[in-house]
């Protein structure tokens, strides 16, 4: 009889105490912020989200038919992870409406508070700022004229140190990096796409004069937090990469240029920015100036026999050389929606009809409906694009959708 009611008791102390027991492990998914799993009490994380851009697009050069598109501009996955107590953070992102998918693949170390090093692909610090920051957090559908000119997709291959340094309420980020100077990485000696020329070194140096945005604001053009008190970031950026072979030095082997023995002779490649982000109570305002150049060129030839003489203007034939400014001004409401100006000149450093910098000016006014912060929006745009004397107005309607 006894027996018979230990065992009862037993399964009725198990089954309380199975209860009582707190899970430390948990799910969550919520539109813009992904599919989150929390782990020990939120110790480690690891996310799982993504994004789609499907858009219209209609294109009228002067003099000739228009041209309409249909199709997905971007379609994001990507997969992130954070350990708090290891001070340890990656991601890994793609873009699989491209036909060289892999954009983002890094980690993180904060051995200290406020230093970070980070290796892998990433996007360059020592880019203008438009490029700085994510697709999914552009004001348009597209970048501007200053960073399709000078930039492709922005991610470099290598090491990258950050450093927040507070004084009261001014804040002073110096970054630097050294990267392949071939853009995405080509996996080194062992592939058959091998790397081309030296590294690349960049830094990059913001100020906060007022102190930071308000936070997630930092990551976006559009003042979609309307800080309550005039913010603004002055920045500076500059890169020298030694031997490039891509026109914005973000690949490799497009071109070759030898010296009198034969054997490669790649022009180095520096590019200058510098920028300004101010956001006040829905306003934002962005201007970026740039300047880019290339050296290296004494005894240089176009062939390995050494008989074509590289001219110093024929450069801009191969690299994307120039100065370029971007100037851009917009307003959203506290209910979500955004009108916007932007305005950018380029201005090529060889009057070369071959160069791959023109001469050219853009001008484009978007209108956007922001729901849910930036998880779902709504942009349209119109760009009137002056070049080589003629002028081509172009039109957007894109939807966005983070999940």
């Amino acid at each position: 009889m006894k027996t018979r009611l230990i065992f009862p008791f037993l399964f009725m102390t198990m089954g309380l105490f199975a209860q009582s027991k707190t899970n430390t492990n948990q799910a969550d998914f919520e539109i813009g912020e992904g599919l989150v799993f929390s782990f020990n009490e939120g110790d480690y994380k690891f996310k799982i989200s993504g994004m789609i851009q499907p858009y219209y697009g209609f294109v009228k050069p002067e003099n000739q038919d228009a041209s309409h598109f249909l199709n997905v501009k971007r379609s994001y996955f990507n997969i992130s992870g954070e350990a708090l107590k290891e001070k340890v953070k990656f991601l890994i992102q793609a873009d699989f409406s491209s036909t060289s998918p892999l954009l983002d693949a890094w980690l993180s170390y904060e051995p200290i508070k406020n230093l970070t090093f980070t290796a892998g692909q990433k996007q360059s610090i020592a880019n203008n700022r438009e490029m700085l920051f994510m697709e999914d957090h552009l004001t348009y559908a597209d970048r501007s004229l200053l960073s399709n000119t000078f930039s492709n997709t922005g991610r470099e291959f290598g090491l990258f140190a950050e450093y927040k340094i507070s004084l009261g309420e001014v804040l002073i980020v110096p970054q630097a990096m050294l990267t392949s100077g071939d853009g995405k990485n080509s996996f080194g000696l062992d592939s058959r796409d091998v790397d081309l020329g030296g590294f690349k070194y960049g830094a990059r140096l913001d100020i906060y004069p007022l102190g930071a945005f308000t936070q997630g604001n930092e990551k976006q053009i559009a003042d979609l937090a309307h800080e309550e008190k005039p913010r603004f970031v002055i920045g500076g950026a500059a890169s020298y990469n030694n031997g490039a072979s891509n026109a914005v030095g973000e690949g490799h082997g497009e071109f070759f240029i030898y010296n009198d023995a034969g054997a490669n002779q790649l022009p180095d490649y520096r590019k200058i920015y510098g920028d300004l982000l101010f956001k006040f109570k829905g306003f934002s305002l962005l201007g970026e100036y740039g300047i880019a150049t290339a050296t290296s060129l004494e005894g240089a030839y176009l062939d390995q026999t050494a008989t074509i003489k590289l001219q110093p203007t024929e450069i801009s034939q191969y690299l994307a050389l120039g100065r370029s400014y971007n100037a851009q001004l917009g307003y959203v409401t506290t209910s979500g929606y955004g009108i916007d100006l932007r305005y950018t000149g380029i201005q090529q450093e060889f009057a070369n009809g071959t160069s791959v910098a023109k001469d050219a000016t853009a001008f484009t006014a978007g209108l956007a409906k922001y729901f849910k912060d930036n998880s779902l929006k709504v942009q349209a745009s119109y760009t009137n694009l002056s070049q080589n004397n003629s002028t081509t107005n172009m039109a957007q309607l894109m939807f966005q959708v983070i999940f």
